[in-house]
């Protein structure tokens, strides 16, 4: 093993063992301090024997017990005043130390039962006679076993402060001499809260950042997870403990589609939900199904939870059960009153009932003194202005919150809003407004069709279930009777509304259709005239939302223009040839066809898959990479906290995301060399493989290509519309179609999938020409 080999082993022991060895120290020695210190001195011991001697089959076990025997050589010298540890320096000075002794024998004997170290560490670490800065920071380095320079990375501060204040939480952990131990009554419950409060805020800074370019920080989110899943074993009796795992595991299942192509945020109800992790949501409703189990009253992390649970139920965003949510979080508010919860509330009634109900509450908020300097506050307010058609307003909302913000990718997207908002403005106050222009019967029938569309948006159903059908289709009667000068105020908005409501449409057509309209409604403006919608500016939004996509993609949101711009003229609400310069795109015929999503995922569900091939399976899938590719891998060249693997006959990281995650620490159990996947059994004698495809644990050789295809092949048969079952290569192709379909561009596609030119990718995304590039 070279020194870099070393450096990484060591590195990724330390993080998953190292709450653990210092936790042990801590109950040893009594010094939270002090017990990183001798923890460090195990680890530098590692990166000096290793090298030479190899990893010891258990390192953990390894690093625990020299740091141990470090904490034994320091009681030796120094004479402590503590019964306890003058007992357990007693014992160690008389009796013999043969070099074999187990010094977890004697540990035990003087604490009576242990408990576990870990559970008493972290509620060491969160005390509250620490600062919410010191705690966070403290947390991250002894339970998390993160080093300063990669805390400071991830809070955008520098080395120095975040090392400061880990010396100034040891200090005052020892001045004020908090014993290690796991609290009792209220004090539990007061302390509890406060490590639930710390995990969450390390989650939140990494699920939306607070300043630097990126919206998201994945590292923070994933360790946070990480931190609350260690808890929820520590402590399986705690409902608000199953909560909080539940509450960030829904949260993160949406993190792939919370960021654009190009790294732009993508709000709730525009977000793809294909791309929404399944295996997050299982795991988020069966920690909610944990905390259920636990009884007691609900509490903030539980109701947070529960409203996170009803968007991953919804399929479409149409589906979403806003009065639950708006329901749940008027529960969250009795036991949660902070203005923040207000202002998430007054989203949800804005959604459930209208934007008028939504900014009657939010209007309560703008005095609030903790709010002065939210970002969000201005940003909730202009929105439910922009929805009301205040555009004035809303445009100096929009500003306001962008000035408010550190993130650049979230003020970029406020600067957007503020700069269309002031489009629409300027086109109302050109054209006048259309309703100074109408009599009063004809703005009480277009006040009641806007009525009807806010509730319709409100309610989340696409169909405008209910009464608000009814209202819709009412207002549209009542449209189509004034003749002419009634519609021709009719807005973008509204016309989208009516044309999803026509009876017949099948809920699949309706969610297709949605999609393409929900993207020109953003790019031009709900209250846009349809009148003044062109077809110029029709071509501008398709070039900038799907100019890069695949043909059958393109030509789907085409055909669902050209339905939607047909029945409009035949309204007369809108010129004719809306689509008209939008041409069709071919398809490549002998692309071959992805398998269907909900297939494979019924294929992920499966009970009965063996490990083995549901990791390969998902692998291939999640990383668009050959199966060569895959099954070249070598157990050393994975890295496990990175999701990647190296294939260094090609020099290129192979990628996967959180359901290969989950799978290959099982798959890999001990082994610490020889080939990733495995054949069944032990080759012959006379088909002896060569050593580099031999386990040297098992003594079994690598899975072959042949093998791997006619497993997958077999198991796919049932899926297969032609019973032959799918291949690898399909399966792979699926991968990048779908990512296709999702907006992927090439260079990205390309960088997943360690295709070699964007030319090879043209049936998955459409290619730029050098004649497509403007000059």
């Amino acid at each position: 093993m070279t020194s870099l080999d070393a450096h990484r082993v060591v590195d990724a022991v330390w993080k998953m063992e190292s709450a653990r060895i210092v936790a042990g120290l801590v109950r040893m020695i009594g010094d939270v301090g002090l017990a990183e210190e001798l923890a460090q001195d195990a680890v530098l011991a590692a990166l000096e024997q290793w090298p030479e001697a190899g990893v010891p089959d258990n390192p953990g076990a390894w690093l625990m017990a020299v740091a141990k025997r470090r904490a034994v050589d320091h009681l030796r010298r120094e004479e402590r005043r503590d019964r306890g540890q003058e007992l357990l320096a007693h014992d160690l000075t008389t009796r013999p130390d043969d070099g074999e002794r187990d010094v977890d024998e004697v540990v035990d004997a003087l604490d009576g039962e242990v408990g576990d170290d870990v559970l008493r560490l972290m509620f060491v670490s969160c005390h509250p006679v620490l600062s919410t800065e010191a705690r966070v920071a403290l947390t991250l380095r002894l339970i998390g076993g993160l080093r300063t320079d990669e805390i400071a990375r991830a809070f955008l501060v520098s080395e120095s402060a975040v090392a400061q204040r880990i010396v100034r939480a040891k200090r005052a952990l020892a001045d004020a001499h908090v014993p290690f131990e796991v609290p009792s009554g209220p004090e539990r419950a007061a302390r509890l809260s406060s490590v639930l409060e710390v995990i969450y805020l390390v989650f939140n800074e990494g699920y939306s950042a607070t300043a630097g370019d990126d919206l998201m920080r994945p590292s923070l989110c994933l360790e946070a997870l990480r931190l609350g899943r260690v808890l929820a074993e520590l402590a399986p009796d705690e409902a608000e403990v199953h909560g909080l795992v539940a509450l960030m595991e829904l949260q993160q299942s949406r993190s792939a589609a919370r960021t654009g192509p190009s790294g732009e945020p993508v709000v709730l109800h525009e977000q793809n939900r294909g791309r929404w992790d399944p295996l997050l949501i299982r795991r988020g409703f069966a920690a909610l199904l944990r905390a259920r189990q636990a009884g007691g009253p609900l509490g903030p992390y539980v109701l947070q939870a529960a409203i996170a649970a009803c968007h991953a139920r919804a399929a479409t965003p149409e589906e979403t059960d806003w009065p639950q949510i708006a329901a749940l979080y008027e529960a969250l508010v009795r036991v949660l009153p902070t203005p923040v919860v207000q202002l998430n509330r007054a989203v949800a009634l804005a959604m459930a009932h209208g934007p008028r109900a939504g900014l009657t509450l939010v209007e309560t908020l703008t005095g609030e003194p903790a709010l002065k300097g939210y970002h969000l506050l201005p940003a909730v307010r202009g929105d439910l202005l922009a929805r009301l058609g205040r555009h004035d307003e809303a445009r100096a909302e929009f500003e306001r919150a962008a000035s408010l913000t550190r993130n650049t990718a979230e003020r970029a997207v406020l600067l957007r809003r503020a700069a269309t908002c002031a489009q629409e403005a300027q086109e109302a106050e050109e054209a006048g407004e259309a309703g100074e222009a109408e009599e009063a019967g004809e703005a009480r029938t277009a006040r009641k069709t806007r009525e009807a569309r806010d509730e319709a948006a409100g309610s989340g159903t696409a169909g405008a279930a209910g009464e608000a059908r009814d209202e819709v289709r009412s207002a549209r009667a009542a449209g189509a009777a004034a003749g002419g000068a009634a519609g021709g105020g009719v807005t973008l908005g509204r016309a989208m509304a009516l044309f999803l409501t026509r009876p017949g449409l099948s809920a699949d057509t309706i969610r297709s259709y949605n999609q393409t309209l929900t993207r020109l409604c953003r790019h031009l403006g709900e209250d846009a005239p349809l009148r003044d919608v062109t077809s110029d500016r029709i071509a501008e939004v398709f070039a900038a939302a799907w100019g890069t996509a695949a043909g059958a993609t393109w030509n789907r949101h085409r055909a669902a223009l050209r339905s939607f711009a047909a029945w409009a003229a035949e309204h007369g609400w809108a010129a004719a040839g809306l689509a008209a310069p939008l041409d069709r795109r071919p398809e490549p015929r002998g692309r071959t066809r992805p398998i269907d999503r909900s297939r494979l995922e019924s294929l992920w569900e499966r009970p009965d898959l063996p490990l083995r091939e549901r990791t390969l399976w998902l692998l291939l899938y999640e990383s668009a990479a050959p199966a060569e590719w895959a099954l070249s891998l070598n157990v050393e060249h994975l890295d496990l906290p990175g999701m990647r693997g190296e294939v260094k006959a090609r020099g290129h990281w192979v990628r996967w995301q959180s359901g290969t995650a989950a799978l290959l620490p099982l798959l890999v159990g001990d082994r610490r060399r020889g080939p990733l996947f495995l054949a069944d059994r032990r080759p012959g004698p006379g088909r002896m493989p060569s050593a580099a495809d031999l386990c040297p644990h098992t003594g079994r050789g690598r899975l072959s290509y042949e093998r791997a295809e006619y497993l997958f092949k077999r198991a796919t048969a049932e899926l297969d519309p032609e019973g032959g079952g799918y291949t690898l290569h399909r399966l792979r192709h699926s991968r990048l179609a779908h990512l296709g379909e999702d907006g992927w561009s090439a260079p990205m596609l390309m960088s997943l999938s360690g295709h070699a030119s964007a030319r090879t990718l043209h049936g998955f995304v459409r290619v730029p020409r050098p004649a497509d590039t403007v000059a």
